[in-house]
């Protein structure tokens, strides 16, 4: 019967490779979104949340943190409007109240947080946080021409008309796939490891 046990002891200089290189793999996987962590605070003369998310990139798959104490004040993600207004009565907004909140961003474009205190957003405590394409994704799509010479632009929307879909709350992302790929990536490392242990 032939030998198929790639991690035998006789075959123990292939094992090694075999397991650096899928440890590897499970590394450059989660290598490409950033986290950025955030202190929560009404912020001071020197602070600056929007300041501070303009000199950081945000790409679509990075998580922001917001580091608060729960039961004191709290994170919202609210349309423009709402942030503009500190309207912590709004009934789209999206509210954390852990103290660790993480919101990871699945999508490009403009997303606006507030504090859940009145006072706080008052006080400056709001970020807008402009999320740049995706980094993996290569775009097809052409940007429309303007419209020719002697030809009248599309009249501006209705006060009735509902608002662009860049004002309305996406719904929240879902990292189930990437949690799983993790996990089962994980337990394969394990499972390798334990098994070259055994021999």
């Amino acid at each position: 019967m032939a030998n198929s046990n790639i991690l035998r002891a006789d075959n123990k200089s292939i094992a090694f490779p075999v397991l650096g290189l899928l440890c590897l793999l499970l590394l450059l996987q989660k290598s490409d979104a950033n986290e950025f962590t955030l202190a929560w605070t009404v912020p001071d003369a020197s602070t600056h949340f929007s300041q501070w998310a303009e000199t950081n990139r945000f790409q679509i798959g990075d998580s922001l943190v917001f580091n608060y104490s729960p039961g004191q004040d709290s994170v919202l993600r609210v349309s423009q409007d709402d942030y503009t207004n500190c309207n912590t009565d709004a009934p789209t907004a999206e509210k954390y109240t852990d103290g660790h909140s993480t919101y990871t961003f699945n999508q490009s474009g403009p997303f606006y947080f507030m504090s859940g205190n009145k006072d706080n957003c008052l006080k400056n405590e709001k970020i807008v946080v402009i999320v740049l394409a995706d980094r993996n994704q290569t775009s097809t799509a052409t940007t429309p021409s303007p419209a020719p010479s002697g030809e009248a632009s599309p009249p501006p929307p209705s006060p009735g008309t509902p608002a662009p879909e860049s004002d309305q709350i996406p719904p929240p992302p879902s990292g189930a796939s990437s949690i799983f790929i993790s996990l089962v990536g994980s337990i394969g490392a394990v499972a390798a490891y334990s098994s070259f242990l055994l021999l």
